[in-house]
């Protein structure tokens, strides 16, 4: 990396390398143990066999090799790790026998995410994990100290924003303010009034009674009901862990949210990011007027911007994500003649345009709104089989950068046609008039 000074030289100006926190050796000696644990678990009956053979003595003795080579490795893969911040990248070279440098464009972050797992805020560490734009895995520094974490978090934030490297480590952890938190009670009461939880016990109960009643085999109403009832209560349950504590707050970094019971989680939705939105509205939730909010950004792992809330607190939230965007009330019917395409459900089918965003409505029992910037928008596509072709129907695909595909189905085939030119047109305009990736250069 270089920089030019007053008199045209230019200066070499040497990189820090930075290693990881003293904690993770302890982290990764476990990796030469789990080989051992996944290669007894693929292969029960050899290990058994194998450990029939073995003595006492022996067995003392090969605890006694394993542990110190463990310990070494996860010393020697830890003193082998390093990362720097430089003008331009992030770069973390890693590898005990097999070198690898990873080389991050700032320019190139989409995201920076803290995570905590349970054992790691004992320790007092955090993970660091990296949403590049067009990468699908995740780079990651395991671990570093808590505060190291967010410094470094901050500092390559403010410079995918677009701060000067000599200003960005003094712009710090920008502050946040509260916009949503989700209350423990009412998510129970959410997982409870969804349609999934109620299905998988109710499949736990009826499944195990048909077999025993036409096996009267208890170990067969046993093999079926454990794992019946552990999907059941790993849906409700897990979904209860990972989303506990749900707030949701807003800074220049874009929308913050930490979640979690025992692993927290730090992430953070940058400004002009999201590239399709979904408000989710199930038919038990209605009553209550609750919805939930899902997002697209390419990249993240993370669908889920609000997992219950009362709707118009949830689309003050979505006003924050897409700036200048309303969620229209109103939207249009296909034509009547489309019940002989999709009958029943075609009532829910519905469409809309404004200026900012397409909007598409599905399902009657679990409603799924979609919003998808024009700005956001790669491909438009309009499909038309047969039968719908007899009808006059079409349906347009609107394709966007998350690799998710927003579609107005059954619109009448003129409709449809006009459609797709208007929004080729919509998302042209709106890719020239969008907030830059780096947001603070706009």
């Amino acid at each position: 990396m270089t920089s030019p000074d007053p008199g045209g030289v230019t200066e070499h100006r040497p990189v820090a390398e930075r290693r990881l926190h003293p904690v993770t050796p302890f982290r990764r000696a476990w990796a030469p143990v789990a080989v051992l644990a996944g290669w007894a678990v693929h292969d029960p009956n050899g290990t058994q066999e194998q450990l029939a053979r073995l003595t006492t003595t022996v067995l003392v003795l090969g605890l006694a090799v394993l542990l110190p080579v463990a310990g070494l490795y996860g010393f020697l893969s830890w003193w082998f790790t390093h990362f720097a911040v430089t003008d331009t990248e992030l770069r973390i070279r890693t590898g005990l026998l097999f070198r690898r440098t990873a080389h991050i464009r700032l320019e190139r972050i989409q995201a920076v995410d803290v995570s905590r797992p349970l054992l790691a805020r004992v320790t007092g560490v955090a993970k660091l994990r990296i949403d590049v734009v067009g990468a699908d895995d995740k780079d990651e520094l395991a671990y570093l100290g808590e505060q190291e974490a967010r410094a470094l978090r901050a500092e390559l934030l403010a410079r995918a924003a677009g701060f000067a490297p000599e200003t960005a480590r003094e712009v710090g952890e920008a502050p946040a303010h509260e916009l949503l938190r989700v209350p423990p009670r009412e998510l129970v009461r959410s997982l409870l009034l969804t349609g999934a939880t109620w299905g998988s016990l109710c499949a736990a109960l009826v499944v195990p009674t048909v077999l025993w009643l036409t096996t009267h085999n208890p170990w067969t109403v046993l093999a079926s009901a454990l794992p019946l009832l552990g999907a059941a209560g790993t849906s409700s349950v897990g979904r209860f862990v990972a989303e506990f504590d749900w707030t949701v707050s807003e800074s220049p970094d874009g929308l913050r949210i930490d979640r979690g019971l025992l692993d927290r989680a730090h992430e953070t939705v940058p400004p002009g990011r999201v590239q399709t939105l979904r408000i989710v509205e199930p038919l038990l939730w209605r009553r209550l007027g609750w919805v939930r909010v899902e997002l697209d950004v390419a990249g993240s792992a993370n669908a889920v911007l609000v997992p219950v809330a009362p709707r118009a607190l949830a689309e003050s939230v979505v006003a924050r994500v897409l700036p200048g965007v309303e969620v229209p009330g109103e939207l249009s019917r296909p034509p009547r003649r489309a019940r002989w395409c999709v009958p029943v459900w075609w009532r829910g089918h519905r469409t809309a345009v404004t200026d900012t965003v397409l909007v598409t409505r599905a399902g009657l029992l679990r409603r799924r709104l979609s919003l998808a910037p024009h700005a956001k928008v790669q491909s438009v596509r309009l499909t038309q089989g047969p039968w719908a072709r007899l009808w006059r129907l079409a349906d347009v695909h609107v394709d966007t950068g998350a690799d998710k595909t927003v579609t107005a189905r059954l619109r009448d085939a003129q409709e449809a046609g006009r459609l797709l030119r208007e929004q080729a047109e919509r998302s042209r305009t709106g890719r020239r008039d969008a907030r830059p990736d780096r947001w603070m250069t706009g």
